[in-house]
């Protein structure tokens, strides 16, 4: 997402919020659905804490890291092909808002929440089953690949729309990750979290897996500030699981 138009409120009304997302400083409501949560802007790196570059992500291949919370997986991917521009969704309560476009030269680069929308299936640093299906290589959750899904009920997304669902038990998308990209120095940017993105299930759902990997649920919800280390989900977790 770039900082052109990138929200829209309310399924009436179509009020649209011009402005830079890591300008937003309170969160944005439809009805009764967030749509928009601001958060610390944070520089993606990578293990050396070095500025990712844009222009050297491999080509539809899973990066995670950490946003907005310690505890809170998320994906990256540089897909093989520009992203949807003004993708309108809507989340469970009924709820629309615009998701804009993927950033980088090639307007390819999207994040997401690695949360499923549906139960919470997440990678952990045991095992994934999230992850990317590139396109042309079938899945049980989608033929011809080109989605995220999830192994755990077979949920699939399009990271080229938003995260919206294209099969699966799942009610609503994926919530996206806002990325800035300073064409400049080619660096990316996290600045919010745009539609439904059930933390506070996630907390109290996994609160073992809290406690195991972050040190208990209080040092998991700690905000992520300055900086979130990046790395290849092969390298994140032990074991890969897609069906």
């Amino acid at each position: 997402m770039n900082r052109r138009d990138f929200i829209k409120m309310g399924a009436l009304g179509g009020v649209i919020v011009l402005t830079r997302p890591s300008l937003i400083d309170q969160k944005l409501f439809a009805h009764d659905g967030r749509l928009y949560e601001s958060f610390e802007k944070v520089q993606l790196v990578d293990e050396e804490g070095t500025p990712i570059k844009a222009s050297a992500l491999e080509v539809d291949v899973d990066y995670i890291f950490q946003y907005p919370h310690a505890g809170t997986p998320c994906i990256l991917l540089n897909l093989s092909e520009k992203s949807e521009v003004n993708v309108e969704l809507k989340d469970a309560l009924g709820d629309i808002y615009l998701w804009s476009e993927g950033v980088g030269k090639s307007g390819s680069i999207v994040a997401y929440s690695a949360i499923c929308s549906h139960a919470l299936t997440h990678p952990n640093k045991s095992e994934s089953f999230f992850a990317y299906v590139p396109k042309g290589k079938a899945s049980a959750a989608i033929e011809k690949g080109g989605a995220i899904v999830c192994s755990s009920h077979l949920s699939s997304f399009d990271p080229r729309n938003g995260g919206k669902v294209l099969g699966g038990p799942a009610d609503q998308p994926l919530a996206s990750i806002v990325l800035e990209h300073n064409a400049q120095d080619d660096t990316l940017w996290a600045v919010g979290v745009l539609g439904s993105a059930k933390f506070n299930d996630y907390f109290n759902a996994f609160k073992t897996e809290m406690d195991r990997d972050w040190g208990g649920k209080r040092q998991a919800k700690k905000l992520v500030k300055i900086s979130a280390p990046t790395v290849k989900l092969t390298k994140f977790t032990k074991e890969v699981i897609q069906y």
